[in-house]
């Protein structure tokens, strides 16, 4: 009977159920039994990010005397170039810094805000009932350039035109695309080519690249050198603004190098839970990276280590706790600076142990009310890195839905964002739209402190599968004793509620989606208790890890199996 199940499941799934549960040891995994593929060690430095070329950028950075957070931003300028599929510097970022020097977390909120003259009237009296997805009315400003300059001020070590130099030769020499990539190019490019300049610099020869033709982009070079060379003003303040307005006033859209010129980032606060003696972190709405804890506060009450990942009380409570906090992030989740955020009711203890009590174990709920914790007075590439001296960095960025708007502005080589997609109409919606406001964002980037000191910084992109992905890789690593990497590789359970967008509530229950490696009589007992179930049909994200042993200062990295990723040392 094990041994069949054993045959159904993954072989990270596989490697959980033939490892101590609890061990978490440095060396727990003899070779001859490790069954998902090796967790990456190196003692100098560490990268782990979706495309091959940014992980090798990023190490050369630091050989080259750069520290972490000069790599993170030359990883990220990379994938701007070679993976425009999940991002690109018309799009925002969200990072988590642990700066050895202080010993302390930073966060990092570079999300863009709603242009000026984008009001909620203006959708109403042209009868928009929701804003669209695509093309001029979703753009919002966009935030990664002034994050990569903040963090850059506060953490860099080398010059920027050091740190963006390799981007820049690869848009000018061009790059090979590799395979998932031109999967994603070529889906992205079916919707978009109707946009003004999108063909002319994302479809050379009229198509988008296949796997293995090399792509060159010589106008996001010009505008990266413009940036290495002037700083974010050249960005924010100087003939970039201008042609991104004149592009998007031809277009019919909002945006204005006034808008652009009064951006800012705002560093903020991690904020935590600690799950079984490890802290780990997130930032603040307007992201959604609180629901990834209130899951794990919800579930700290079972003993997790009894059952396994293909077991179907593990799914049914670990589905009905992420219905519990998404319910939280459709009422709750917005722009602090608008909204009063109840942040550490939603992550207390005493909050988890009052949601709890509403899951049936034996019955599925088809719905939830949201909570209110004042009763007792949210594709996207993701990337991690780490030096020697001790410095880490999550980051992640993205334009959303993939390649953005399809907004190509003159001559600068990339794509604006469509972010404000996620604002809300409705007048009485703490995420409704508003000049000058956050959008709700799903990307979340994620770090884990044990005992004061730094232990794993991690990601998982792919909207609302994230904060779902981040508590799952957390059970997988501290309950199923999975390694790094295992806990990455294993089968994922994703659960959607059947109204979309994402941000919505959860209605009829919603669908778990599982990935291949579940077994049958796993997914008949769910559909027993309830659960619409699903094997497949939905984005299972993807995982970038690095983790530091605080013993030997060894590294220890990981990259997602189901991405073109890497995870690269020295």
């Amino acid at each position: 009977m094990f041994v069949n199940r054993l045959m159904n499941l993954s072989l990270g799934t596989a490697l959980a159920l033939l490892i101590s549960s609890n061990a978490l040891a440095w060396d727990r995994v003899e070779t001859d039994t490790q069954l998902s593929r090796s967790d990456v060690l190196a003692t100098g430095a560490m990268a782990a990010t979706s495309q091959p070329l940014a992980t090798q950028v990023a190490l050369q950075v630091m050989r080259d005397g750069g520290n972490a957070i000069d790599a993170a931003i030359a990883a990220n300028a990379m994938t701007a170039l070679t993976e425009p599929t999940g991002n690109g510097i018309g799009g925002d970022l969200f990072a988590i810094v642990w700066d050895a020097e202080s010993e302390s977390l930073y966060g990092l909120n570079a999300s863009g805000r709603a242009p000026k003259a984008m009001t909620r009237d203006w959708f109403e009296e042209n009868d928009y009932d929701r804003i669209p997805q695509r093309g001029p009315l979703p753009v919002s400003v966009p935030g990664t350039i002034d994050g990569w300059f903040e963090l850059h001020e506060r953490f860099g070590r080398i010059g920027m035109e050091d740190v963006l130099a390799p981007t820049i030769h690869y848009a000018e020499e061009g790059f090979p695309v590799t395979e998932v990539i031109a999967y994603f190019w070529e889906r992205n490019a079916e919707v978009l080519e109707e946009y003004e300049n999108f063909p002319e610099t994302f479809m050379p020869d009229g198509r988008a690249p296949r796997k293995g033709d090399i792509f060159k982009n010589p106008d996001l070079a010009n505008t990266l050198r413009q940036v290495a060379e002037d700083g974010r003003e050249a960005f924010y303040e100087g003939e970039i603004a201008e042609i991104i307005e004149d592009y998007m006033q031809r277009q019919g859209g909002f945006l204005t190098a006034e808008d652009m010129a009064a951006h800012e980032s705002t560093w903020v606060d991690p904020v935590s839970t600690n799950y079984r003696g490890y802290d780990v972190w997130q930032l603040p709405p307007n992201t959604q990276g609180i629901a990834g804890l209130q899951i794990l506060n919800i579930l700290e009450a079972w003993d997790l280590s009894e059952y396994s990942l293909d077991d179907p009380d593990y799914v049914h409570l670990f589905t009905e706790a992420k219905k519990l906090a998404f319910e939280d992030r459709a009422r709750f989740y917005a722009d602090p600076d608008f909204v009063d955020v109840p942040v550490e009711e939603l992550i207390s203890k005493e909050y988890a142990e009052r949601r709890r009590a509403l899951i049936d174990e034996e019955k599925a709920a088809t719905e939830f009310p949201a909570g209110d914790p004042r009763l007792d007075e949210n594709d996207t590439i993701y990337l991690t890195t780490a030096d020697s001296e001790g410095n880490m960095v999550s980051l992640i960025q993205s334009n959303y839905r993939g390649m953005g708007s399809g907004m190509t502005p003159d001559g600068l080589g990339f794509i604006l964002q469509n972010r404000a997609e996620m604002f809300n109409l409705d007048p009485d919606h703490p995420n409704t739209l508003e000049p000058g406001k956050r959008p709700f964002h799903t990307i979340i980037p994620a770090f884990v402190t044990k005992d004061g000191e730094p232990w794993m910084s991690y990601g998982v992109m792919g909207g609302a599968m994230q904060p779902q992905a981040h508590a799952q890789i957390m059970i997988n690593m501290i309950d199923f004793g999975m390694s790094l990497q295992g806990a990455g590789d294993a089968p994922r359970i994703s659960h959607l509620g059947s109204s979309q967008p994402e941000g919505d509530e959860m209605k009829d229950g919603g669908t778990i989606h599982l990935e291949s490696g579940f077994s049958r009589e796993t997914i008949e007992a769910l559909r027993e208790r309830g659960h619409q179930v699903e094997v497949g049909g939905a984005g299972f994200g993807g995982y970038q890890a690095i983790m530091r042993c605080p013993e030997s200062g060894v590294f220890y990295g990981a990259s997602e199996p189901r991405k073109d990723g890497q995870a690269a040392g020295f």
